[in-house]
């Protein structure tokens, strides 16, 4: 007898940006949206920690080859930062390692702020996913080990105070990719002479999506299994209308609104999918662009470069 396949799932292509609850793991997260789209692919841009919640965009079928641009895009943090004491993991997980009386006001804590905006030099977390010789920071933190994790340069694009308490100051950050919120924490506390650490942290944006486009586990689960229904196990492989849960899906083009946009026709995107340059077309058309994507009836066809008026596929996308 011939062995039967495994089920691939289906070819859906979007973005779900979750609102990741705190105690699930980005990994975790995306196996839970791939299993209730029934999707072949999924991947997420950005991990978040366990601990954090907030913005996990993450990708399904062909939105997976736009990963990258999500990823380089600015994230924007809410954050508490608790005084006096300073932990292993910089966030509420770890041991405590240092602790200060001391507490900082306001006004001390607005004066340093200018200090940790613009380009900047940080140094990663002991626990982090840095790798030191081969291997993960975290695993050789786990392990006992001290390891000097090099500093590297990061962008802070604004850093705000929201709240100040006598021991816990609340901050929103905007900054670039490779930014660690805990490591902030943990520098301000060390400038500020009283440590610090993270008891709560929030990512509320990354670029190009915006809170509105968040959407929650309950709210994809009532989607696809209806309000009432608390039995979902036994219903994965009967025959399932998807389209209240497609519905929640984002554009795949949405991720490259930081590209130039041009429209083709039906005709050209044929020919771009088949990996030909096409001539755009158009008064507003750019003539130069190291890269861009084009559009057919709002659907992303292929990222590219513009070259002489021409289109020229890098990447095509199945329509």
């Amino acid at each position: 007898m011939a062995r039967r396949g495994k089920k691939k799932g289906r070819p859906v292509s979007g973005w779900v940006v979750l609102d990741k609850p705190v105690g699930m793991g980005s990994t975790e997260a995306v196996s839970k949206i791939k299993w209730l789209f029934q999707a072949e692919k999924a991947g997420h841009a950005g991990t978040l920690d366990p601990l954090a919640s907030g913005m996990l965009p993450i990708a399904l079928g062909e939105a997976t080859k736009t990963v990258p641009y999500v990823q380089d895009g600015a994230k924007v943090y809410r954050f508490t930062v608790a005084w006096g004491e300073e932990r292993s993991t910089d966030d509420l997980e770890g041991p405590v390692t240092n602790n200060s009386d001391r507490r900082p006001d306001e006004a001390e804590v607005r004066a340093l702020l200018p200090k940790y905006t613009g380009v900047i030099m940080q140094t990663p977390p002991q626990f982090s996913a840095i790798k030191i010789a081969g291997e993960r920071a975290y695993d050789l933190a786990r392990e006992g080990e001290t390891v000097e994790i090099p500093a590297r340069e990061i962008e802070i694009g604004r850093l705000d105070i929201v709240e100040h308490g006598a021991d816990k100051t609340v901050f929103e950050v905007e900054c670039g990719k490779g930014t660690y919120v805990r490591s902030l924490a943990r520098d301000l506390g060390r400038d500020l002479g009283c440590f610090g650490h993270i008891a709560e942290l929030r990512r509320v944006e990354v670029e190009p999506f915006t809170p509105e486009d968040f959407v929650t586990v309950a709210e994809l689960e009532a989607a696809r299994f209806g309000e009432k229904d608390d039995d979902k196990s036994d219903k994965i492989d009967a025959p399932v209308d998807f389209s209240a849960i497609d519905a929640l899906l984002v554009e795949t083009a949405a991720a490259l609104d930081c590209l130039p946009q041009v429209a083709v026709s039906d005709d050209a995107a044929t020919k771009i999918r088949l990996g030909n340059p096409v001539i755009i077309r158009g008064r507003d058309a750019p003539v130069e662009a190291e890269e861009a994507c084009a559009t057919s009836r709002g659907k992303l066809v292929a990222i590219g470069a513009i070259e002489q008026g021409m289109f020229k596929p890098k990447r095509v996308f199945v329509g």
